[in-house]
């Protein structure tokens, strides 16, 4: 059998359905394809030469023939630990865009949520309290003509602009690299996301988060996490804000210096913040954040959706058929970079 048409041994170590696991191997007839989960028995590393997978790694000796990992998630900062990824020559792609749809979805919604005074209306509706001033209490400005700063313009970032775009907001946006907007080779659901990354007003740097807040009546986190990007948000960032404006987190918990938020928040220096990741998970009982009445606290859900198993094997399978092909794979993380 020639090298090209050789088997290709590949293990699922997630909690994909038969169904999911038949359409993978419908793809090819060279694709061995075997769910282990929630163990992978040492044997089955041998062969393999591609692996999806959400925490599980083989030791470097474990998979000697290991090529490609797929991940199972977006953020890679743990899985760049993996002795596996940082041994070997081991191409690895990431879950980028799969979380994009219910993500942005999440930042509108808590968008809304500040600009309606919805946290106002469940507490006064507990206390069963029709409020003598109305105008005093619910008088919003509609999100039409308010600004949205973006910090991280990836799958996520590019969605939220596409909503906020959609309902009359001004986008700003940073990211890393501002001379290239596009997103070559990057997985998206069609009908989504802003592919030629025009939608933004203006562009930054990630360094200039100062001068992006300063215009700001929402500052949308939607970065990695790296040592350029981490506690990004700190101090000067929270102290540059409006008064009025909106802090909302669906990036990583550490991208903001979480003291300093605490501070920024009791003294009403910043509106109000909705928070979905935070720099310890769970977050502890003991918790500052969990006592402050300006703040949306959800536990790193903004992400999930119903069919996430099937989104993510959808994106393996046109990996895998771009593997199979040797072309170039969507979202290659790079290690350089750390996503």
């Amino acid at each position: 059998m020639s090298q090209s048409a050789a088997p290709i041994s590949v293990i699922v170590a997630a909690d994909f359905s038969d169904a999911i696991l038949q359409e993978l191997r419908a793809i090819s007839p060279r694709l061995q394809v075997e769910r282990h989960h929630p163990a992978v028995p040492e044997r089955a590393w041998l062969d393999a030469e591609v692996l999806y997978t959400l925490r599980t790694f083989p030791t470097p000796e474990q998979a000697p023939r290991l090529r490609w990992i797929q991940l199972h998630m977006a953020g890679v900062e743990e899985a760049l630990k993996a002795p596996v990824i940082k041994a070997q020559d081991i191409e690895v792609t990431n879950a980028s865009g799969i979380h994009a749809v219910p993500m942005a979805e999440y930042c509108l919604m808590m968008m809304l949520a500040f600009n309606y005074r919805l946290p106002t209306m469940i507490e006064a509706k507990e206390r069963i309290e029709w409020p003598a001033d109305l105008e005093a209490v619910y008088n919003p400005a509609p999100l039409r003509g308010q600004t949205v700063g973006i910090i991280g313009y990836g799958a996520v970032g590019r969605e939220v602009a596409r909503l906020a775009t959609g309902s009359g907001m001004k986008v700003l946006a940073a990211k890393r690299d501002v001379m290239h907007p596009e997103q070559p080779d990057k997985y998206s659901e069609p009908g989504t996301g802003d592919p030629a990354g025009d939608l933004p007003d203006r562009i930054y740097p990630m360094q200039a988060a100062v001068s992006l807040v300063k215009e700001c009546d929402f500052v949308v986190l939607a970065c990695p996490l790296t040592r350029l990007t981490r506690h990004l948000i700190d101090e000067e960032v929270l102290a540059a804000m409006k008064r009025t404006a909106v802090l909302i987190n669906v990036a990583r918990g550490a991208v903001v210096d979480e003291a300093a938020l605490i501070s920024a928040l009791a003294a009403g220096r910043i509106a109000g913040a909705a928070l979905d990741v935070f720099e310890e998970e769970p977050l502890p009982a003991t918790s500052p954040l969990w006592n402050l009445p300006n703040l949306i606290i959800s536990p790193h859900a903004s992400g999930n959706r119903v069919d996430y198993n099937q989104q993510c094997a959808n994106l393996f399978a046109a990996n895998l058929r771009r593997y199979l092909e040797h072309e170039p794979l969507l979202n290659r993380v790079s290690r350089e970079r750390e996503y």
